[in-house]
């Protein structure tokens, strides 16, 4: 388990964020510049609305500590390939919904690790680990940004051979999700079915509120139904697998994964059955 912990999940996050990185271009960077008001606002929902809500469910379903801190972390994280994948299948704006993330994804660099040291500090206090800001934005840095930029630099340079490694990536990718959240709910087994009564009902509950805030909040502003779908979705859907991974970083755990990865592993999860109406009602309207 701790060869998996130490070594297996931050290169399976790296792959899976090479895989993001393979898919951008310069353009999804500059593309905001293009459509303010709509990043504005799913920046917004994102960065601020999405850990504010998260903070409100964890009040209001009495989490422990390391439970609150979990959904705190995943509440951080940015949504990645599947936020992309579900935004084409709901018919939304999907230049959108990967510019968002591959900006939010860079600026996670700078606000997860903060926020992370926070979150800890708050519910744990003294009980909790020493997080160290500097440390963790070095990691951060080296199993998301890195691969991130790395891809988009082989997507500017080699276009077509990001063409023939993206769908071999994205498979890999998928295939590595689903083993890192069976073994982070394996190695939390019967922390998992105690605490499930209560911690799956509050990330359904928050998966709901999020994909319906965000909807409302982009059809407030008056953006289009397409950038209001994309909107929804960055807002709910988030990379469980890099919720995971700063759970491992931050409770530096030798064997086995923290009580703090575990609401990123039913999230990650529980979020496909949340979400899959959600997606036949937006393809339908």
């Amino acid at each position: 388990m701790d060869i998996l912990i130490n070594v297996v999940l931050p290169l399976s996050l790296a792959v899976i964020m090479l895989s993001l990185g393979i898919g951008l271009t310069v353009a999804d960077f500059t593309r905001v510049l293009k459509a303010p008001v709509a990043f504005a606002v799913g920046a917004f929902a994102q960065v601020i609305l999405l850990p504010v809500v998260a903070f409100g469910i964890v009040i209001a379903f009495g989490l422990r500590t390391e439970l609150a801190v979990g959904v705190m972390l995943l509440s951080f994280c940015p949504g990645g390939v599947t936020s992309n994948i579900i935004s084409k299948l709901a018919r939304g704006d999907v230049a959108l919904s990967v510019s968002l993330t591959a900006v939010i994804s860079l600026l996670g660099l700078v606000t997860v690790p903060t926020l992370a040291a926070l979150s800890v500090e708050w519910f744990m206090g003294g009980s909790g680990p020493d997080v160290s800001i500097a440390s963790l934005t070095i990691a951060v840095f080296l199993i998301t940004t890195l691969p991130v930029a790395l891809g988009v630099t082989i997507r500017h340079f080699a276009p077509g051979f990001a063409t023939r490694i993206d769908g071999a990536l994205s498979a890999v990718a998928t295939v590595l999700f689903v083993v890192i959240v069976v073994a982070a709910l394996a190695g939390n087994w019967d922390v998992f079915t105690t605490n499930l009564p209560t911690l799956g009902p509050a990330l359904i509950t928050l998966n709901i509120a999020l994909l319906l805030l965000g909807l409302v909040l982009a059809r407030l502003v008056t953006l289009g139904w397409n950038q209001a779908k994309t909107v929804s979705i960055e807002t709910g859907i988030q990379n469980a697998t890099l919720g995971i991974t700063l759970a491992a970083l931050i409770s530096g755990q030798a064997e086995g994964f923290s009580a703090m990865a575990l609401p990123s592993g039913v999230y990650g999860i529980t979020m496909y059955f949340v979400a899959a109406p959600f997606v036949l009602w937006f393809r339908r309207a």
